[in-house]
């Protein structure tokens, strides 16, 4: 610290001694501690019950009542067994979810440095309270709101609070926000706001704890009323149609209730939890974490994905990319603070001389610095190398040594630094003086273009700064962070230090941005032929959103971002639809909502990745929030529903996979169980108009319901993703579970399944065979062939799982017929060689029928796929299927 700022530092102590302890603990009483209020974890009774609300489980509640209510106890046990393991795993994968985001999150500021009475006290950042006097270093995270009463070369990242990526440098009386980071400097200010008036609070305020129902939660509410009132009517219709024929009415009750349990694919909850887990633990391992385990599905309806900039489509880090000289322009590549990358001039690789001028830029630039770099940890192989101070400062030094500059250690002993003039808002550069080796001081200068390229610092032609200012414009106009940089030598050391920053002559100009992901590019294409549309809304500058949604090719090779619309706009009522914009910037949290709001409105599935604070609301409001687990926030981890533990959009893109496939899977299996549990109620409504008074016992429909849905269903989950699942359009909002064909699908299979299978106990009632027992043989078999024929890739052991379940339901199908305990039990009979097989060829019928669906299903869908592609390509006015 220098002798002025020594001076300063002990006037400030002398003016502002703080608050007194019994203040303090006064204030604390009175404003409360200061804390950010997280969203309570849901009891473990109200995670019971959410699961237990479900409408297709309180039907299979009600079919566990009936089944009581009848002494039908075995099958009591069998419903509700699957009830309380859809709950168990349900509740499970919530509790996990939580634990795991909980070892992610940290407090923003655990402690923070106050001066009380005078003495300095490291206190819990909880109990600082207004009027408290921080005392601010770098790298300290800010506790509260406060007003700044002195600084030295103050410089603070808020990136997490407003999203721009460059740090922001405060002068005396600036603001500072709570959860912001001191990333060069000192400074001692007053807290003006804790808690939740804080601008963290008030922003984490905007959080609604209510949740809505995902898609999915609402399409299987739908079909569960529909199931309800069917099942109701079904079993009334088969009660009413026994006793009109003189069968007695215990009877008729027990098969009626039967068809009821039928009827619902009791196992649905149990497929549905199945597939979401195996979702679920598939995208964890893809670095993915499901936080409600509902989220997996809705990830596959996805129709929009707004991103955000710092850190999701770019590094998060400053990093060197052009180096311009009056005679040559450097190109200098690699990510990061890795001091690796090619230097190129004009797409080769640069020539001595046009290295030699770079370094000459980039010497300077590495002495007027304050920064540090600091390499990879030998202790932790997952470590990389990391910037100590300002950021902008730290890809000065990585770019001096990609160049070949020697170590910025080196450098200073060199060239011992003597005196300094930091860098301010009002003079907007910083200059720092040097000794020689050979005599004489060296002034090396950086700062903004408009305030170096002047002819009061700079003694260069007129010609020669007119050329640098258009250089520099045109970097600007490309979004990168321009810095000139000066030198010139002098025979003693100016006094004030800011005296020597005049006739200098100009080095040559740095372009600085936070560079696009590698990957980030291709993960926007995938999302487009995915039909999911990305936007980019950022808080950063319009010319840095537009530069970096140029080079990720946000809009295709079709467009490019030359429209964006700020966070002004948007709150001014000027942009009539907020669908139709791309790019937003310099956003606030209500406009993140607002945006969020207007594709929700036209009935969009709304996917908002995040890390800051200031993410948050609009995390909660989209129907997916998608946190960053690294670097994001414990804001935005609490209001996600699912964290990217790598905090890589391209994990996006495979949990919206993942989505998919659940999806498919669970629409697989009721395609299948709705069917299976049609066939089985038309052969009881049709069997006795043909002659076959009681088709099947209660006991019987059980049997085939507990294997048909029971095994082979929940196996269904674990099905592999379809072929070309990412090359189709997102479902719609409000498409029907079963819609889309799928209906067509169902009633064609049931229509084979039931004919078939009247057919096989028609025939063995005429050849005198035990047509009751081929009639239950053939609807097991026809169905399980069914399970088999819906398979996109029916003849391969992707998914052993329901091989071995469709194995071991025809082996318990058999014990059905030749198990005396269970023949008593079915009350079955024994089949012989010719009427086993009448009933064993419907397994090919069903399966083929499976196969003939799915290619009318496929068709029908190919072409509602291919109108809405169009009808989206329209909406981004880019030609379809391009």
């Amino acid at each position: 610290m220098s002798s002025a700022e020594s001076r300063t530092d002990v006037g400030l102590r002398r003016r502002m001694p703080g608050l007194t302890q019994a203040e303090a603990a006064r204030r604390l009483v009175e404003s409360g501690r200061n804390e950010v209020a997280v969203r309570k974890a849901r009891p473990l009774y109200a995670r019971v019950l959410a699961q237990l609300g479900d409408p297709l489980v309180m039907v299979l509640i009600a079919a566990v009542a009936l089944t009581l209510a009848i002494g039908d106890h075995a099958d009591s046990v069998v419903i509700g067994l699957v009830i309380v393991v859809n709950t168990t795993v349900g509740v499970a994968q919530e509790i996990r979810a939580d634990n795991a985001v909980a070892a992610l999150s940290a407090l923003s500021a655990p402690h923070a440095r106050v001066r009380r009475e005078g003495t300095d006290h490291d206190v819990p950042a909880a109990t600082v309270v207004p009027g408290d006097v921080l005392l601010l270093a770098e790298g300290d995270i800010i506790a509260a709101d406060a007003a700044l009463d002195e600084a030295a070369a103050l410089l603070v990242d808020e990136s997490m609070l407003t999203g721009e990526s460059v740090s922001v440098d405060k002068d005396t009386g600036a603001p500072l926000h709570a959860g912001t980071v001191v990333v060069r400097g000192r400074g001692v200010a007053t807290v003006t706001a804790t808690g939740g008036a804080s601008a963290l609070g008030r922003i984490a305020a905007l959080l609604d704890d209510r949740r809505r129902p995902t898609p999915l939660q609402l399409r299987l509410a739908s079909l569960g009323r529909v199931l309800a009132v069917v099942t109701l009517v079904l079993c009334v219709l088969v009660l009413a149609q026994g006793l009109v024929r003189g069968l007695p009415l215990g009877t008729m009750a027990v098969t009626a209730i039967s068809l009821a349990v039928a009827a619902v694919p009791e196992s649905l909850p149990a497929v549905v939890t199945l597939a979401l887990a195996l979702g679920a633990r598939r995208m964890a391992a893809r670095h993915a974490l499901v936080r409600r385990l509902p989220a997996v599905e809705t990830l596959g309806s996805v129709s929009v994905l707004a991103t955000d900039k710092t850190g999701t489509l770019t590094e998060g880090r400053m990093v060197v990319q052009h180096v311009w000289t009056p005679h040559s322009t450097v190109e200098l590549q690699g990510v990061g603070y890795e001091p690796e990358g090619d230097t190129l001039a004009r797409g080769r690789a640069a020539s001595p001389a046009e290295r030699h001028e770079a370094q000459e830029v980039l010497t300077a630039a590495a002495l007027c610095n304050d920064a540090a770099l600091r390499p990879p940890s030998s202790a932790s192989p997952d470590s990389r190398w990391d910037a100590l101070g300002d950021p902008m400062e730290g890809a000065l030094l990585t770019a001096a040594l990609k160049v070949g500059c020697p170590d910025r250690t080196e450098l200073v002993s060199a060239h011992p630094r003597i005196a300094e003039a930091p860098f301010d808002s009002v003079r907007r550069r910083m200059s720092t003086i040097h000794t020689e080796p050979s005599g004489g001081v060296l002034v090396c200068l950086k700062g903004a273009p408009e305030a170096v390229l002047v002819p009061s610092v700079l003694t260069d032609s007129p010609e020669a700064l007119r050329l640098a200012r258009a250089e520099a414009a045109r970097f600007a106009e490309d979004g990168y962070r321009v810095l000139a940089v000066a030198s010139g030598l002098r025979q003693k050391t100016p006094k004030p230090v800011t005296a020597g920053e005049t006739d200098l002559r100009l080095l040559g100009l740095v372009a600085l941005s936070d560079p696009p992901k590698p990957h980030a590019a291709a993960t926007l294409a995938s999302c487009r032929a995915a039909g999911i549309t990305p936007i980019l809304v950022t808080g950063d500058h319009p010319a840095t959103a537009r530069a970096v949604a140029d080079r990720v090719e946000l809009l295709g090779a079709q467009a490019a971002a030359d429209h964006v619309v700020t966070g002004e706009d948007v709150a001014a009522g000027r942009v009539p639809d907020l669908t139709a914009v791309r790019v937003f910037a310099r956003t606030d949290p209500q406009q993140k909502l607002d945006i969020v709001a207007a594709w929700r409105a036209r009935g969009a599935i709304t996917a908002m990745t995040g890390d800051g604070v200031n993410d948050g609301p609009a995390l909660h409001q989209a129907d997916i929030g998608i946190a960053m687990g690294g670097r994001g926030t414990e804001v935005a981890r609490q209001a996600a529903d699912l964290v990217l533990t790598d905090d890589e959009l391209s994990t996006v893109v495979a949990a919206v996979e993942e989505g998919r496939r659940v999806f498919d899977n669970i629409r697989r299996f009721l395609v299948y169980g709705m069917a299976g549990g049609a066939a089985e109620i038309l052969v009881m409504l049709i069997g006795p108009l043909l002659g076959l008074p009681l088709p099947l016992s209660a006991g019987q429909i059980l049997w085939i319901n507990l294997l048909t849905h029971g095994l082979t269903g929940v196996a269904m989950g674990a099905e592999p993703a379809s072929p070309g699942v990412m090359r189709r359009p997102p479902r719609r909002a409000d498409q029907h579970i079963l819609g889309g064909g799928a209906w067509q699908q169902l009633s064609l299979t049931a229509a084979v399944v039931t004919v078939v299978s009247l057919s096989a106990g028609l025939s063995a009632q005429a050849w005198d065979e035990p047509w009751q027992s081929v009639l239950f043989l053939a609807l097991l078999a026809a169905q399980l062939g069914v399970v088999i024929g819906l398979r996109d890739r029916p003849m391969t052991a992707e998914n052993p799982f329901l091989l071995v379940s469709v194995l071991a339901s025809a082996l318990l199908a058999a014990a059905a017929l030749y198990l005396p305990p269970l023949v008593a039990v079915l009350d079955t009979e024994h089949l012989g060689w010719r009427a086993a097989a009448l009933a064993i060829a419907c397994a090919p019928a069903g399966f083929l029928a499976a196969r003939l669906a799915r290619l009318g299903y496929r068709s029908g869908n190919a072409r509602h796929l291919h109108q809405r592609g169009a009808e989206q390509a329209r909406h981004e006015e880019i030609e379809p299927g391009s």
